[in-house]
């Protein structure tokens, strides 16, 4: 299957779907769980490990740790001229007046127009449709930018799917207003696969961070588990999947 077609990004979703916590492990519990019930001793074992493996993920504390091995994992700054500020975007949502960002790209778009007040640098918001009849998230990002920070866009791409369309994209719209250097603004959990796609499509970057998460230092609270940080869990450890998919060429 070509890596480019939107088939093989479907394929792809889904299969990081089935394939990450939690999905994954309730459906080695629910395996477990029926094994058991057939009188299998292995099966209780299997559900029991995959729900405490569950509830470990869902702690401050290892949730924690997969976020900070992301943030150790930034490659190092080129030495590069920035000619724009990139702003990747992550989540779309429902707003009062139709299609709005996400809080993790109104996250973006904040550090984005903080740089470019700061810069003056010329601005390209990068997001494609999040579903079907839907408009592509880089316009939402484009009006947010524009009327709620009141800093200008110079650029819309509205096409990209994920993270290597970000990239891939932004790129060559780049490159052709001779552009060779950028800003990029993302996560930090999010940076290390942001830069290693941006080197493999030419495009020097240095990074800007949108915060970083507290790291755990073993407190009670960092072994209670909460639904927001079996999320933070699941990003974690889909951007591993990402860089291990990047370095296979896929």
């Amino acid at each position: 299957m070509n890596p480019t077609s939107p088939l093989f990004a479907v394929a792809r979703g889904v299969l990081g779907v089935l394939l990450l916590p939690p999905v994954s492990l309730l459906l080695l519990a629910l395996a477990g769980s029926a094994l058991a019930w057939r009188g299998r001793r292995i099966g209780g074992a299997v559900a029991t490990f995959s729900i405490c493996t569950i509830l470990l993920l869902a702690t401050p504390m290892v949730s924690g740790l997969l976020i900070a091995s992301l943030d150790q994992e930034a490659i190092a700054a080129p030495a590069v001229e920035p000619g724009a500020i990139i702003v990747l975007g992550a989540e779309a949502r429902n707003g009062p007046d139709g299609p709005d960002v996400g809080p993790l790209t109104l996250e973006r778009l904040r550090r984005g127009a903080v740089l470019q007040r700061a810069t003056g640098l010329p601005l390209l918001v990068t997001g494609g449709p999040p579903g079907p009849d839907v408009p592509p998230l880089a316009l939402a990002m484009r009006a947010v930018l524009e009327n709620g920070f009141a800093v200008p866009v110079r650029w819309v791409e509205p096409a990209a799917r994920n993270t290597r369309d970000n990239l891939l994209l932004s790129a060559a719209m780049l490159g052709r207003d001779g552009v060779g250097g950028a800003y990029l603004v993302t996560h930090a959990w999010h940076m290390p696969r942001a830069q290693q796609e941006a080197v493999r499509f030419g495009l020097p970057v240095l990074p800007a961070i949108v915060g970083r998460q507290r790291r755990p230092d073993g407190r009670l609270t960092d072994w209670l588990p909460r639904a927001d940080h079996l999320a933070m869990s699941w990003l974690a450890l889909h951007e591993w999947t990402g860089l291990a998919a990047a370095a296979l060429g896929l």
